[in-house]
This record gives C-alpha cells, sequence and structure tokens, in this order.
C-alpha cells in the first residue's frame, strides 16, 4: 500500500492539483494531508483517492466548513491529529504545531507520526515511532510532497513544480 503524503498547501489549489497529480501517478492509493488546508477547494481536490486530512493552525476559522466538506466528498477529517490503520500499519496524523495533540496521537502508539507545520521536509526515527514531513506547497524553499510505501517502508520526497 503506497500512502501520498501532503501538507500546508494553504490555498494553493493548482499546486495542490499538481502534486495530487504526482502522487497519482507515482502510485498512491491514498492521500493523507498533514493540515494547513485553509479552503474546501483542496479537501474536494485530495478526494480523488481515499483520504486523511487534520486541521492546521491556519484552519481555525474554516474547521466546521472543512468538516462538512469531508462529509461531502466521503474523505476522513481525523480532527486535530488522529490514528488510523492501513495495510497492518498505525498511521498518526497531527499538523505538529501542538504538542499536546503529538502526545496525544503518539499515545495510541503509531508506526508513524506524518505531520507538517514546519514547511521543512524531514525523516527520522524516535524509538518505533517514524516521524514523517512532507514539506509544503506555500512558503518554502522547495516545494515538495512524500510517498511511503508500507510495505517495503521507502520514503521518496517528490518535488513539485513552482
Amino acid at each position: 500500500m503506497r500512502i501520498g503524503i501532503l501538507s500546508d498547501t494553504h490555498d494553493q489549489l493548482d499546486r495542490t492539483l499538481a502534486a495530487v497529480e504526482i502522487l497519482r501517478t507515482a502510485g498512491a492509493e491514498v492521500l493523507v494531508h498533514c493540515g494547513d488546508l485553509i479552503e474546501t477547494n483542496i479537501v474536494a481536490a485530495c478526494a480523488v483517492l481515499p483520504c486523511y486530512f487534520v486541521f492546521g493552525n491556519n484552519d481555525c476559522d474554516m474547521v466546521p466548513f472543512l468538516k462538512q466538506s469531508a462529509v461531502d466528498a466521503g474523505v476522513t477529517c481525523l480532527g486535530w491529529g488522529g490514528v488510523f490503520d492501513l495495510a497492518g500499519k498505525r498511521i498518526g496524523v497531527v499538523h505538529g504545531h501542538l504538542t499536546a495533540d503529538v502526545r496525544r496521537v503518539l499515545q495510541d502508539r503509531p508506526d508513524y507520526l506524518l505531520s507538517g507545520h514546519s514547511h521543512v521536509a524531514h525523516d527520522y526515527r524516535e524509538g518505533a515511532v517514524r516521524h514523517i514531513n512532507p514539506g509544503a506547497l506555500y512558503r518554502a524553499r522547495e516545494f515538495s510532497v512524500a510517498m511511503l510505501d508500507l510495505e517495503t517502508d521507502l520514503l521518496q520526497f517528490l518535488p513539485v513544480p513552482r
């Protein structure tokens, strides 16, 4: 199972559509958005595949609208952070701006913790948890997304054109 990971799209619809197409072409079967969507059109753009998303610090005013968009598009909103199971792995997702959310999700012992907020891609292990930030599609030196193969544990960062 291959999951496409994106974050911090900040209502950059054209760039988000390009990123989703890059992930689909690379074989993504599921998308995970790590927050700061800003507008409901980003939910719709990600709904071309099964999708999970969380809220980010810039989504506060849009929470009710993003929740409704999730229902309308048939995708899963994990609120301010949550864990779901996929291909025998536990996937934790937070935006990363609130330590309390990170701690709460880590208590569920995910195999992976996907996050955003910093606009900087990273990949490291802390104990049994692999922490992945795909980078950002807004206010980043280079725009990027990530592809994670849950069977092989292979992670690729994919550039997204400006």
